[in-house]
């Protein structure tokens, strides 16, 4: 029996991993978290490890800029155009909408010409340093499955760092460092991503290869998500299974590509020379027109959806979880410790459903079980959780289940499995005498320690 349905879970995740292997580019999506499967003894319920689909992050960005007033335009100012660091004629206005460059402009859609751009004041203070920082923050854990790309409509930045948060922005730490010159800018040797390996995947490096000065076909700056992923997953991304298989149990591997705010720290603008030209300050400055961060909520692998609710995005959690990030189990339902699912396939990886507390199964209306797509999954009674099911939760000592609602124990047992004897509650206890012996708590351990390895619910 048990073999057999083994074995349907097997088919079923291979057909499931073979999909997913013609979409390389989406870190393991898994878009059904609860399914139906026959086996030899009938209709069963399937659990695995569900997450959203990735999806253009910066939609629900919210962007803050340190010092505040360091946008162009008030008061107005002019500048030079890039093509032609002496033409310096252009003009940043903020009071006027077409000579305005405010920051949502690094946000609105490309294509547009004349491009639009967000811009900061030149460094007219020189040789006081032009400093800004710009925080991304998202209110929301989120999973990195892209590369982050900024475009810069200035000479990109002779110094600049990228930095993430995991805790909303309270601590922060190196994303990438990013220089003309790593070792004057940040006392580091230059490296790129081809010189790592999988055992040196976290380090952070300094790269000279988006630091080349002021030229106008040089304008985008990346930090490569994709090219770590391959040190797992292969050159194309086609062994996504290995890239899993580490995710799983590498927990800094996990924590690398999930942020909770990314900060753009500009800390020299491009010169394109040794000297800055004091005559000519208005050529220095910094402009964005577009910052690109593609992600996906993170839900611990216990939801498909992300929605967003009060300018807040939520996991839509399955697997009797709740939370943000559906990092605890939902009330009655604590009948052991939470745990995220698992990346690997069946039987090694497990979706780690919460299950029902077993104080509370004998009161089934207490219950607020989430049932996903209750009409298409024919659940008559979503509301009630099943006490036996005759084949993972059986009645123990010759109990008969009755319409998965109750045992039926015999004369001797009593419980909500027909665990425990009756002449445990006599003033004299369970003699030998009895014919009925001690207690055994055995079956009841067993239990528990099938659906821990399983990740199977009492449902």
């Amino acid at each position: 029996m048990y073999l057999s349905s083994f074995l349907s879970l097997h088919a079923l995740w291979v057909t499931v991993s073979s999909v997913m292997q013609h979409y390389p580019s989406v870190w393991g999506h898994y878009d059904v978290c609860k399914t139906q499967i026959y086996t030899e003894e009938g209709k069963v319920w399937d659990y695995m490890a569900c997450q959203p689909e990735a999806r253009d992050m910066i939609k629900y960005v919210k962007v803050t800029l340190d010092p505040p007033d360091i946008t162009c335009g008030d008061p107005p100012e002019t500048f030079c155009a890039m093509g032609n660091p002496y033409m310096c004629n252009n003009e940043c206005d903020a009071s006027t909408q077409e000579l305005a460059h405010p920051p949502e402009l690094m946000f609105d859609l490309e294509g547009r010409h004349p491009s639009t751009f967000w811009q900061s004041t030149t460094w007219k203070d020189y040789p006081k340093p032009l400093h800004v920082n710009i925080t991304l923050s998202w209110n929301k854990t989120i999973e990195l499955t892209d590369n982050i790309v900024i475009t810069f409509e200035s000479g990109r930045p002779d110094q600049m760092i990228l930095e993430k948060s995991l805790d909303y922005g309270r601590t922060w730490q190196p994303y990438q460092y990013y220089a003309t010159d790593c070792l004057d800018a940040f006392h580091m040797d230059p490296k790129s991503v081809r010189d790592l390996s999988q055992h040196t995947v976290l380090e952070i490096i300094c790269t000279e290869e988006y630091s080349t000065g002021y030229m106008t076909n040089s304008k985008i700056i990346h930090f490569e998500i994709k090219d770590r992923f391959a040190f797992f997953a292969g050159p194309r991304l086609h062994n996504m299974a290995s890239l899993y298989g580490q995710l799983d149990t590498t927990k800094k591997l996990r924590d690398f590509f999930t942020v909770t705010d990314l900060r753009i720290r500009l800390l020299r603008p491009a010169t394109g020379e040794i000297y800055v030209d004091e005559q000519h300050l208005a050529r220095y400055f910094y402009a964005i027109s577009d910052i690109r961060v593609y992600g996906r909520c993170k839900c611990n692998l216990h939801a498909t959806g992300c929605k967003e609710e009060n300018k807040r995005l939520l996991c839509e959690c399955e697997h009797n979880t709740t939370g943000p990030d559906c990092g605890k189990c939902k009330k009655n339902y604590q009948g052991r410790p939470w745990s995220p699912g698992s990346y690997l396939p069946i039987p090694k990886g497990t979706a780690n459903i919460c299950i029902p507390s077993i104080s509370s199964i004998g009161n089934p209306p207490k219950f607020d079980r989430i049932w996903p797509n209750i009409s298409s999954l024919e659940v008559s009674k979503p509301n009630q959780a099943n006490v036996c099911d005759n084949e993972l939760l059986h009645c123990q000592n010759g109990g008969t289940c009755i319409n998965n609602v109750r045992c039926q124990c015999p004369p001797a047992y009593t419980g909500i499995l027909c665990e425990k004897l009756k002449c445990e509650r006599d003033p004299g206890g369970c003699s030998q005498n009895s014919g009925q012996g001690a207690i055994s708590h055995q079956p009841l351990l067993l239990l528990t320690a099938l659906l821990g390895a399983t990740g199977l619910c009492i449902c």
